[in-house]
């Protein structure tokens, strides 16, 4: 029986982009064991997809605030223990980046990656045993399918499948609420406060609201919209699986360009994306639900339109 590691540690975005590459990968060898070397903020997800029979958590976010310190050298160390204690016999690397090419050197196997013209950053290549040309101007998930594939000895065919099941994993009750959102660590993808303040308003007498945060400014930031929006709440902080929870039982979702708005196109919620300093041909949400995109690079969308795209797709 096959032992397979991937490794695709973060972003978020990045971690759900992949997700369809392991439900092929489960397709083509049933029999076969997977393993997922990945940030231990993203494992709670992770584990949710029914094919991994593994997760390695590591904490490169975390280490890399206290590299030399006695207690992060000691946990990185015994990460690499971690990682070195199975073979296996493929090992597949579709970060591309060289932090996730020296763990993948690390792991006992065949390793594979993308090769110099394809990869992020080019050194990465160098680590790998079996390096693969795969066209950069391919969607993520393609590029992730393909990779995955060419390591596995398996072509990747239809649709992207990514494993979450909706209706097992979203919140119970019949509640009607719609979720927001607006955080996003790069200012240049954020939507004004004004134009999500106004957008609720249309919604709020319809809906609950609710804006979900990660961090200390966002929920600054999410308390800030929903003072100004009867009707609107702001969440206890919570693991990736409880937001994976609260997203799924949605009626929809608004958001911008971050990796919880992918994470809802993986699992089929309605859904409207909002872009404004990047562009979605390459990074956009992908998935089998009502989606409708929105916006550009430099060319945010205007809030009738984000309230003609929503009505489109609840009813």
């Amino acid at each position: 029986m096959a032992n397979i590691l991937f490794i695709k540690t973060s972003s978020l975005g990045d971690v759900v982009h992949h997700m369809p590459a392991l439900t092929d990968a489960r397709k083509a060898h049933p029999d076969a064991t997977f393993s997922w070397l990945v940030e231990e903020a993203f494992a709670p997800l992770v584990r949710l997809h029914p094919a991994v029979d593994k997760v390695i958590p590591v904490a490169w976010r975390r280490w890399r605030k206290s590299l030399y310190t006695p207690a992060t050298i000691a946990e990185i160390q015994e990460s690499f223990r971690n990682i070195r204690a199975q073979q296996y016999h493929e090992i597949v690397d579709t970060q591309g980046l060289l932090r996730t090419a020296i763990l993948t050197r690390a792991a006992r196997g065949r390793r594979h990656g993308y090769d110099a013209s394809s990869v992020r950053e080019p050194l990465a290549s160098l680590f790998y045993d079996v390096r693969h040309r795969v066209d950069c101007n391919l969607h993520a998930v393609e590029r992730n399918r393909i990779l995955s594939g060419l390591a596995l000895g398996d072509t990747p065919e239809g649709a992207p499948d990514f494993g979450l099941d909706r209706s097992q994993i979203g919140k119970d009750g019949t509640s009607r609420y719609g979720v927001l959102l607006h955080a996003t660590a790069r200012p240049e993808k954020q939507w004004p406060d004004a134009l999500w303040i106004a957008f609720a308003k249309v919604f709020a007498q319809r809906f609950e609201l609710v804006l979900p945060w990660g961090t200390e400014f966002e929920r600054t930031r999410s308390e800030y919209i929903a003072a100004a929006v009867p009707g609107t709440r702001v969440p206890d902080r919570a693991p990736l699986d409880q937001v994976a929870k609260l997203i799924a039982g949605a009626q929809f979702v608004v958001g911008v360009d971050t990796g919880l708005l992918h994470l809802a196109a993986a699992l089929g919620v309605p859904l409207v994306a909002i872009f404004t300093g990047s562009k979605p041909g390459l990074t956009g949400p992908v998935g089998r639900g009502r989606l409708s995109i929105l916006g550009d690079d430099g060319k945010p969308p205007s809030v009738d339109a984000v309230v003609e795209a929503v009505e489109s797709i609840i009813h």
